[in-house]
C-alpha cells in the first residue's frame, strides 16, 4: 500500500498546513475546517497529517482507543489488556453513512447467531483520541450534523437504542473540507470547527510547475520521493512534540487576555469561543515557535484562522470576512 503524499512536501497553502499542525499540538482547539476550490490539496494535507503525526499509545483491540485497561469500556470484551503504540486515528465519515455507522448500534451477527446483544461501535469510537474527517462538509446531512454537534458538545456518543444503552468516550479533531460554491455550512456547525482557512490555485506558473513534480515524482519514483521527504516530516513531528511539552510552561499576560478580547469585541463575534479559540491557538504558535510568552505577534499570526468564521454578515462591507478580520487587528493591535 503506498504511502499518502508526505506533509512537508506539499507546495504552499501554509495557512492550511500551520492550522493542521496547531491542531496537533493542541487539540482541545477544535478542529480545522478547510474551504476552497477543488483540487488545491484539501485531502491530500488531511492524510499527510495522519502520516505525520506521533503514535499515541492505547490498549491493543480497544474499540475506543484506551489509553489504559480500566478505561476499555465493558462491553468491549477484551481478553487481555495490553498496551501498544499505534498511528493516531484519522477516520473518514463519507457523506453516505448512516446513523448507525457513525454511532454503532446492535452487533446483528451475534445476535442472529449467538443470541446475544452486542454492540457493534461505528465511526465515532474508532476516532476517539484522534482525527474525524468529513470532506464535503457543506453537503453533510443535517440530522448528522445534529449528532455530531451533540458528540463534540459532550465528547461522550450516546447509543439509546434496539434494547443497548451505551456510552463511550468521543473525543476527536473534527476536520472539514468543501467547496463553498457546492453549499454554506450551518452555523450551528461552523461554529464548532476552532479554525478556518481558505484554500485557492496558485496563480503563478512556477508553483504549479512545482506541484506537477513533485505529484509526478510520488507516482511514478515513489521510493526515492518518500527517502527524499521523510526527514523533513521526522522534523515536523518532533517539532510538534516539543511544542506540546512546551505549551504548559507557556506564560500569558493579563495584557494579551485584554488584546484577545478587545480584538473579538471589536469585530463583534458572537459568545466567547472566539476568544478561547484564539487564546489557544495564538498558545500552540508560540510553543511551535519555541517562544516562551505569549505576545501580540503570535495573536496577529492566528487570529484570521480563528475568526473569520465567526464574523456576523454585514451587508454594506463587501469585503471578505479574511479582509476584515485582517483590518480590524491593525486597528486594535497596531
Amino acid at each position: 500500500m503506498t504511502q499518502p503524499f508526505p506533509f512537508s512536501a506539499i507546495v504552499g497553502q501554509e495557512e492550511m498546513k500551520q492550522a493542521m499542525i496547531l491542531t496537533a499540538i493542541d487539540p482541545s482547539i477544535g478542529g480545522v475546517l478547510v474551504f476552497g476550490d477543488r483540487g488545491t490539496g484539501k485531502s491530500t494535507a488531511v492524510r499527510a497529517l495522519a502520516a505525520l503525526l506521533p503514535p499515541i499509545r492505547a490498549i491493543k483491540g480497544c474499540p475506543v482507543n484506551s489509553e489504559k485497561a480500566a478505561q476499555v469500556p465493558d462491553w468491549a470484551s477484551l481478553k487481555t489488556k495490553r498496551a501498544h503504540d499505534m498511528p493516531t486515528p484519522v477516520i473518514d465519515l463519507p457523506l453516505g453513512a448512516t446513523e448507525d455507522r457513525v454511532t454503532g448500534a446492535l452487533d446483528i451477527e451475534k445476535a442472529l447467531t449467538k443470541g446475544e446483544k452486542a454492540f457493534q461501535p461505528g465511526l465515532l469510537a474508532r476516532a476517539n483520541r484522534g482525527y474525524l474527517y468529513i470532506d464535503e462538509v457543506n453537503l453533510l446531512e443535517d440530522h448528522i450534523v445534529d449528532l455530531l454537534l451533540d458528540v463534540a458538545q459532550s465528547g461522550e456518543n450516546v447509543v439509546e437504542r434496539e434494547g443497548l444503552s451505551i456510552r463511550h468516550p468521543a473525543r476527536f479533531v473534527l476536520v472539514g473540507s468543501g467547496n463553498p460554491e457546492e453549499g454554506e455550512l450551518r452555523p450551528q456547525l461552523l461554529d464548532r470547527f476552532g479554525l478556518s482557512v481558505e484554500v485557492a490555485s496558485p496563480k503563478d506558473i512556477d508553483t504549479r510547475v512545482d506541484v506537477i513534480k513533485r505529484r509526478d515524482a510520488f507516482e511514478n519514483d515513489n521510493a526515492a520521493f518518500m527517502l527524499r521527504w521523510q526527514a523533513e516530516d521526522a522534523a515536523i513531528r518532533d517539532k510538534i512534540l516539543t511544542a506540546r511539552k512546551a505549551l504548559a510552561k507557556l506564560k500569558t499576560t493579563d495584557s494579551i487576555l485584554h488584546d484577545v478580547a478587545e480584538l473579538c469585541l471589536a469585530l463583534g463575534s458572537d459568545g466567547l469561543r472566539g476568544e478561547l479559540t484564539l487564546l489557544k491557538a495564538a498558545r500552540a504558535f508560540a510553543a511551535w515557535r519555541n517562544d516562551t510568552a505569549l505576545t501580540r505577534a503570535h495573536v496577529r499570526a492566528v487570529a484570521p484562522m480563528a475568526l473569520r468564521h465567526r464574523l456576523r454578515r454585514d451587508p454594506l462591507d463587501e469585503a471578505g470576512s479574511g479582509t476584515r478580520v485582517a483590518r480590524t487587528v491593525e486597528e486594535v493591535l497596531g
